[in-house]
C-alpha cells in the first residue's frame, strides 16, 4: 500500500495565511450557479412547445434562458456571499418557472428523457436580430458536428470567485512581485491546472449519471451493457455525462488548450476558432444560402471547446470572451463539471457547493507547474477513467507517471483540505465547509453512499427502467418544491417584472436595424 504523501509547501502557505492574521481571507468568495434541466411532458418526453412567453425572453432574460434546445432551460443566479441566499434565489427561480409549466416537469437527472430521434429535440429559437440568428446557427451547428441528442444533456456549472480581501494576504505568502490583474489571474490560472490534476474527483463524489436510457443510445448510435429493461449502464460508472459517451466528446480530444497563462489559453482557443476542419467543410457552411453552422473551423466559437473548468471575465456587449480576458484578465472560475444532483429538487446541494468552494481553495494554494499538451493528455484520461469506471475498487490513476490506487490519492487530497476547511469555517461556529468534507471522505470509505451507487441500488431495487425512476423523480421535485421550499412572493414579483422588460427588450433588438448577417459575423470575429 502507498504510503501517504505530504505537501510541506502547500501546508506552509495555508499556516502563513493563518499566522498572518488571514483566517477571513476565504470567506465571502461569490458564488452563483447555472443550473439546466430539460422541459418534459408528463409521459417524459422532450417537450415541443416554445419557450414559455411567461419566463421572458430567453434573448434578453438575465435569469431564465434557454441552452441548446428550446426545451432545455437554463436558470441563472446572481452571486452571493453565501450559500443560504444562493440557495433561496435557486428555489425561488424554481417556483416561478414551475408557475408557467403548466402540466411539464422539469428532468431530474443530467441524462435525458426518453428520446424518439435527433430531430425531437427542438433547437433554441432567440428572434430574428443578428444576435439572436447567431446564437441559433451555432446551435444548428453543434448538432451538425455533434448530434443533438449529445446537447439534451443537461448539468450545473458553479461559478466562483475568490474574496478581494483574499489577494493581499495571498501575494504576500507567494512572495510575488505581480499586483493586481495580472497576480490574480496568474493564480486562477494555478487553479485551472490542478483542477485538471485533481478534478476527476467531483466525479466521483458528486457524479450521478452512471446509466442512461437506451433510447439516448440509439439515437447516437452507441451501445453500452444492458442493466435493466429499458436501461443501458458501465457497471461502475459515476458520469457518463462527463465521459466518452458524453461532453468529453471525442472529435474535441485532440484539441490542446494551454492553461500555462492566460495569453496562451487564448492563443490557443483562438487558433482553434480560425483553423478549417475538413470534416465541417463537409458539412458547408451555407447551403442553398441557409447557414448551418457559424464557419467550418475547429470551433465556431469560443463556448464550442467544452473543458472540465474555465476562465472567466464578464464580457463588454458584443466582445468575445477570449478578448474580455485579455482586456482585464480573469475575474472568476466556472466549473463545468457538476452533474444534475438527482436526488435534490434545485439539482444542487449546499454541501456540495462548500466542498467546491475548499476544493478550489486547495487547488490555487498547491504547487501548480506548467503542463505541456502530453500532460493534459495524461491527466485528462484519470478524468475519463473516473467518470466511466470511478467505483471500481481497484482502479489505478496515474498521478506523475506514478500508478496508485484512485481512493488513496483521494483520501491524501481530502486530508490536505482539513486546513481549508477550518479556514472557510473560522467565521461559522457550526462549521458547514468541514462537515462537507466529512460527508465526502465517507463516499471513499463506502462506495455505496456515492450518488451514482445510489441511483444504480434505488433502480434496481424499483424494478423500474431508468427512464421510469427519473420520472418518477421529476414528478416527485415538483411536488417536493411545491410543499417544503417557500418562495418569496416579492422576488417573484420582482421575476415577472424582468420576464416582461425582457420580453420588451427582445422586441427592441429585433426592431432595431440590422446589417446583413454576413457582414455581422465578419464584424464578430474580426
Amino acid at each position: 500500500m502507498p504510503t501517504t504523501r505530504i505537501d510541506r509547501a502547500f501546508e506552509r502557505r495555508l499556516a502563513a495565511l493563518i499566522n498572518a492574521r488571514a483566517e477571513r481571507a476565504l470567506s465571502g468568495g461569490r458564488r452563483g450557479v447555472e443550473k439546466e434541466s430539460l422541459r418534459v411532458t408528463p409521459e417524459g418526453y422532450i417537450a415541443q412547445t416554445a419557450h414559455p412567453r411567461g419566463l421572458g425572453s430567453a434573448l434578453t432574460s438575465e435569469n431564465i434562458t434557454t441552452d441548446y434546445s428550446e426545451a432545455l432551460i437554463e436558470l441563472v443566479t446572481p452571486t452571493f456571499a453565501d450559500n443560504t441566499s444562493l440557495f433561496a434565489y435557486l428555489s425561488d427561480l424554481h417556483h416561478f418557472v414551475y408557475q408557467h409549466l403548466g402540466d411539464e416537469l422539469l428532468w431530474a437527472t443530467s441524462m435525458p428523457c426518453r428520446i424518439e430521434s435527433d430531430e425531437s429535440i427542438p433547437i433554441a429559437q432567440y428572434g430574428p436580430s443578428n444576435v439572436g440568428q447567431m446564437k441559433r446557427i451555432y446551435r444548428e451547428g453543434l448538432g451538425l458536428r455533434y448530434g443533438r441528442v449529445m446537447q439534451a444533456i443537461a448539468g450545473v456549472h458553479f461559478n466562483y470567485s475568490f474574496p478581494d480581501v483574499f489577494w493581499e494576504p495571498w501575494a504576500a505568502v507567494r512572495e510575488s512581485r505581480e499586483t493586481g490583474s495580472d497576480f490574480i489571474s496568474r493564480s486562477y490560472f494555478d487553479l485551472l491546472r490542478n483542477y485538471r490534476r485533481y478534478g476527476w474527483l467531483t466525479l466521483y463524489l458528486f457524479g450521478v449519471s452512471p446509466m442512461v436510457c437506451k433510447s439516448f443510445l440509439r439515437a447516437r448510435g452507441e451501445a453500452l451493457p444492458d442493466f435493466i429493461a429499458g436501461t443501458a449502464w458501465r457497471p461502475y460508472a459515476t458520469s457518463l455525462r462527463m465521459s466518452d459517451l458524453g461532453y468529453r466528446n471525442r472529435s474535441q480530444a485532440e484539441l490542446a488548450v494551454s492553461l500555462n497563462s492566460i495569453e496562451e489559453y487564448v492563443r490557443d482557443l483562438t487558433r482553434a476558432i480560425m483553423t478549417p476542419n475538413a470534416d465541417y467543410e463537409k458539412l458547408g457552411v451555407q447551403v442553398d444560402g441557409i447557414y448551418r453552422q457559424l464557419n467550418a473551423n475547429l470551433l465556431q466559437i469560443e463556448n464550442e471547446y467544452y473543458a472540465f473548468i474555465r476562465p472567466k471575465r464578464v464580457a463588454l456587449s458584443g466582445e468575445r470572451p477570449t478578448k474580455a480576458l485579455l482586456r482585464a484578465g480573469v475575474q472568476y472560475v466556472e466549473v463545468r463539471s457538476l452533474d444534475i444532483s438527482a436526488f435534490d429538487p434545485l439539482g444542487v446541494a449546499e454541501d456540495e457547493l462548500r466542498f467546491v468552494e475548499a476544493f478550489l481553495a486547495f487547488c490555487v494554494m498547491r504547487d501548480s507547474p506548467l503542463m505541456s499538451a502530453d500532460d493534459q493528455v495524461l491527466l485528462d484520461g484519470n478524468h475519463v477513467a473516473v467518470a466511466s469506471a470511478g467505483r471500481d475498487p481497484d482502479l489505478m490513476l496515474n498521478d506523475q507517471g506514478r500508478t496508485l490506487p484512485m481512493t488513496v490519492w483521494a483520501k491524501e487530497i481530502l486530508d490536505q483540505m482539513q486546513g481549508v476547511c477550518e479556514l472557510l469555517d473560522s467565521t461559522d461556529v457550526s462549521r458547514p465547509y468541514s462537515r462537507a468534507l466529512d460527508l465526502q471522505r465517507a463516499k471513499i470509505d463506502d462506495v455505496s453512499l456515492t450518488p451514482s451507487a445510489r441511483l444504480v441500488h434505488e433502480v434496481e431495487s424499483s424494478a423500474e427502467s431508468f427512464f421510469h425512476h427519473a420520472l418518477a423523480m421529476s414528478q416527485q421535485h415538483k411536488q417536493t418544491l411545491a410543499q417544503v421550499y417557500q418562495p418569496d412572493q416579492n422576488r417573484l414579483a420582482t421575476f415577472a417584472e424582468s420576464a416582461e422588460q425582457s420580453l420588451q427588450q427582445a422586441e427592441a433588438v429585433a426592431a432595431a436595424p440590422q446589417k446583413p448577417f454576413a457582414e455581422f459575423l465578419a464584424d464578430y470575429f474580426a
